[in-house]
């Protein structure tokens, strides 16, 4: 098992409309499950790992069965799921991940925001998607476990490595990592053993870690940031170091 330090960009950037961003970000997710696997978060562990992921940050419960509520009608919006590829300063890949209703105003939104950054640029479909590789990512609260332990009835489950890591308010965390195609049979063995995540997602894992300097390091952040905000992307993963 190893240990991961990890720059969290949420430290170095704080805004007033973060935690309304990250509602309207799960909200979305929620819909996309519902309207995939339907609105029974015991036949759908897609649903459940949404709703996982708003009671982690603080979500009302009352905006997540709205959200269900609203996936469930005939007028629920349809978001389609975009991946864009491109390249901050400094050689740092990126994969945008978005959910949108209108495609042509995201890709504009995200053109508009890689043209004024100096050093970034938009990238063709397969200029930068093989420098990650998708995974199913489970954070849990390390307080209480056998880490090791845990470690060996897990992988008979999917689990490729774990990692060790802290949440934003320094609690120690292990961060596991597993195929793709593994995710729901990982988040099964987790809830058998009434593990609850703190927050369980298909992420894009960087294979090949860029290291830079502080204000190198800052400039790549700026743009991920600036992404992050927009209305249509839901996560901004990148190979900065």
């Amino acid at each position: 098992m190893g240990r991961m330090f990890e720059k969290r960009k949420e430290t170095m950037f704080k805004r007033w409309d973060r935690m309304a961003k990250q509602f309207s970000r799960i909200a979305k997710e929620i819909v996309i499950a519902v309207r995939a696997g339907g609105d029974s978060p015991d036949a759908n562990p897609t649903l459940r790992r949404a709703i996982q992921n708003a009671r982690a940050a603080n979500m009302p419960m009352e905006k997540v069965t709205n959200a269900i509520k609203r996936a469930s009608g005939v007028d629920a919006v349809n978001y389609e799921e975009i991946v864009y590829e491109a390249y901050a300063p400094h050689g740092v890949a990126l994969l945008i991940q978005t959910a949108t209703d209108n495609p042509t105003r995201t890709v504009a939104n995200v053109r508009m925001v890689l043209k004024k950054a100096k050093g970034a640029s938009f990238g063709a479909a397969g200029s930068v998607g093989f420098l990650f590789k998708r995974m199913g990512v489970f954070r849990i609260l390390a307080e209480g476990l056998d880490a090791d332990e845990l470690e060996l009835e897990l992988i008979d489950h999917g689990l490729e490595e774990m990692l060790e890591g802290e949440g934003e308010d320094g609690a120690a965390q292990l961060i596991l990592r597993c195929g793709f195609s593994d995710l729901g049979e990982l988040q099964r063995a987790l809830e058998e053993r009434d593990i609850q995540p703190v927050s369980a997602e298909a992420a894009y894992v960087c294979l090949s870690p860029v290291p830079l300097g502080e204000e190198e390091e800052r400039a790549v952040l700026e743009i991920v940031d600036t992404l992050e905000q927009d209305e249509d992307v839901q996560h901004v993963f990148h190979t900065l170091a």
